[in-house]
């Protein structure tokens, strides 16, 4: 099985390559980018030793698909997918800080609540909250965007204070981010999902505010499945989720958690075929659409082709 896991192209008009967690990111001039999602898959900020094929098809496609579904909120960085793990784009100025937004307490939130933390990002939370709970409403909880190593949890006041965002800017933000959900989680209830918690990007350019980077994959977002949900929450039983959950609690029962001095487990190909199918699993399940295996003999060859047609036109 064919996986790719690096990229070194030399575009025409390339002026910078970045080599990201997943995607690698090739500037044109100075106004185009060409992503490329690789298969390469992260966990605990850490990027796995193996890549898990389609994976990155996977994360193209579903992200090119909300981008164009969500573009009548907020304007967004996509100008065309000419491969099924391409997406090019406007180039924005990033700006420091991810927007997370939670609908239920699960993951990180709930580990640090657990261990008896009650405020997250600035926000209070109550007492008795439950494991997978929904909150009455959702709540936005940002990180810093760290060019290496872990992002860092920060609250509005925070991000303000330190210049990270303006006041007028951050406000806007959080607006696309409570619309942006909000589609997201009818978009997945037709589908028998729960959108539970997600996180989005957003960069600015000619003063103007865009969505970047992907949006609603498995890799930014966990889901639930809405069937059984309630049921298995009453008896505090584990919910059936789609996300990359599976791959961190896989990492932790086999005792990696991205600390210093652990070791990655072993993935063998029976692994990273079984993650594959989590993932084609998430993108028929989210799309509502067969996923289509894109011909993998020549990968690298397939998105070099691809890439300059388009760059030519």
């Amino acid at each position: 099985m064919n996986s790719l896991t690096n990229t070194n192209y030399n575009f025409p008009g390339q002026t910078n390559l970045y080599h990201g967690k997943v995607r690698d990111v090739y500037s044109i001039g100075d106004d185009i980018l060409v992503m490329i999602a690789t298969d390469r898959i992260s966990a605990f900020d850490v990027v796995l030793p193996k890549g898990i094929p389609y994976k990155g098809q996977v994360l193209n496609q579903i992200a090119s698909k909300f981008l164009d579904a969500t573009s009548d909120i907020v304007p967004n960085w996509k100008i065309a997918s000419p491969d099924p793990m391409v997406t090019i784009g406007t180039r924005c100025e990033p700006f420091k800080v991810e927007m997370v937004i939670r609908g239920y307490i699960t993951g990180s939130a709930w580990r640090d609540y657990k261990k008896g933390a009650r405020s997250i990002c600035g926000i209070q939370l109550p007492e008795g909250l439950r494991e997978n709970q929904r909150f009455e409403t959702p709540i936005i909880t940002p990180t810093t965007k760290a060019d290496e190593g872990h992002d860092e949890n920060i609250s509005k006041e925070e991000i303000i204070a330190q210049g990270l965002v303006s006041k007028e800017d951050y406000e806007q933000l959080e607006k696309y981010t409570y619309e942006l959900f909000k589609r997201g989680t009818e978009m997945a209830k037709e589908k028998g999902l729960i959108l539970v918690d997600t996180k989005y990007e957003f960069g600015k350019k000619d003063g103007k505010i865009y969505l970047i980077d992907e949006i609603h994959t498995p890799d930014s977002s966990r889901y639930f499945y809405s069937d059984g949900y309630e049921e298995r929450f009453q008896k505090g039983e584990e919910q059936k989720q789609l996300s990359k959950e599976f791959v961190r609690k896989w990492l932790m029962e086999n005792g990696f958690q991205g600390q210093e001095g652990q070791k990655v487990p072993e993935m063998s190909e029976e692994y990273c075929l079984s993650v594959s199918e989590r993932y084609i699993e998430l993108y028929e399940k989210i799309v509502g659409e067969k996923f289509i295996k894109a011909d993998t003999k020549d990968l690298e060859a397939r998105i070099e082709n691809h890439v300059i047609k388009f760059l030519e036109k």
